[in-house]
């Protein structure tokens, strides 16, 4: 193995380490170019001069910080409004009414979006109840975002976004309805910003708050652990969900052979429940 091989190992272990993400060779390709700003911004040309700063002992003129300006920059924040939206639209058109209906009597919905990245998921969801307001008065609606990377929710959190951004998911309607233009860019208004919250969070730690929650989105992040991580990442989700709740996951993702926790739902893709609700209720109708 050369120098380069063990170092980009190197950077493999730290992301792995900090996040859970494991680097495969398919990914490997980006390394140079996703590290591409940190090394201009330190005066270096290559990864393994880069491992160098990052062996640096404790004291010197490379702080921690380094380490997770290195872990931010390979993490993939790819989102977008009303991401894979036949799939999203199953929510207020099935999901949402059925679980408005479980909870009627205490009129509360809780949310978590896991892995939300720069706040699109979070800000999707929000809009759905806001297009609804009438069905939804009266009612406690409290969203949850969290993702690893303390960059994306800090942006997350800001609730603007440039055109471009806007422009993915969005309808004109949708913009003038919820956002506002501002010098900054597009801001979101305050009453779709109320039902939000974001944390800085690793999936794989202690839970964000109160759990459990009636909706999980853990959507396009099971599919950079390995498996191991995967296991260890379905036992923690299968906690976050009440047990008559729902679990929705991208669009390349499954529990089928990779969990015993849930189980598909019948005729909704990428929507899974927990396996003792659905055995419960094929239990009722037999």
């Amino acid at each position: 193995m050369d120098v380069s091989e063990i170092s980009h190992q190197i950077i493999a272990d730290l992301l792995e380490a900090r996040t859970g993400q494991h680097l495969t060779e398919s990914r490997r390709w980006r390394v140079n170019s996703a590290l591409a700003g940190i090394f201009r911004a330190h005066g270096i040309s290559n990864v393994d001069q880069l491992v160098c700063l990052l062996a640096a002992p404790p004291g010197g003129p490379e702080s921690p910080d380094l380490r997770q300006e290195v872990v931010e920059a390979l993490l993939n924040n790819e989102t977008y409004f009303y991401r894979d939206k036949p799939t999203f639209d199953q929510l207020p058109g099935e999901i949402l009414p059925e679980l408005a209906q479980r909870r009627r009597d205490m009129r509360r919905l809780s949310i978590w979006s896991a892995g939300c990245s720069t706040g699109q998921e979070v800000y999707s969801l929000a809009m759905l109840f806001a297009d609804q307001a009438e069905r939804w008065q009266g009612w406690t609606i409290d969203i949850l975002g969290t993702d690893v990377s303390h960059r994306a929710i800090n942006a997350a959190r800001s609730g603007c976004y440039s055109q471009f951004e806007v422009q993915r998911g969005l309808g004109v309607t949708q913009m003038l309805r919820h956002f506002d233009e501002t010098p900054r860019g597009w801001q979101v208004r305050d009453d779709v910003r109320r039902m939000v919250r974001f944390s800085q969070h690793n999936m794989l730690g202690p839970f964000p708050g109160r759990i459990p929650f009636d909706l999980v989105l853990c959507r396009n992040v099971l599919l950079y652990f390995d498996r191991s991580t995967r296991g260890e990442a379905f036992a923690r989700l299968g906690q976050a969900v009440m047990p008559d709740g729902f679990l929705m996951l991208g669009a390349g993702e499954t529990v089928v052979g990779q969990t015993d926790r849930f189980v598909p739902t019948a005729r909704r893709a990428s929507f899974f429940e927990p396996a003792g609700h659905a055995a419960g209720a094929l239990k009722k109708t037999a």
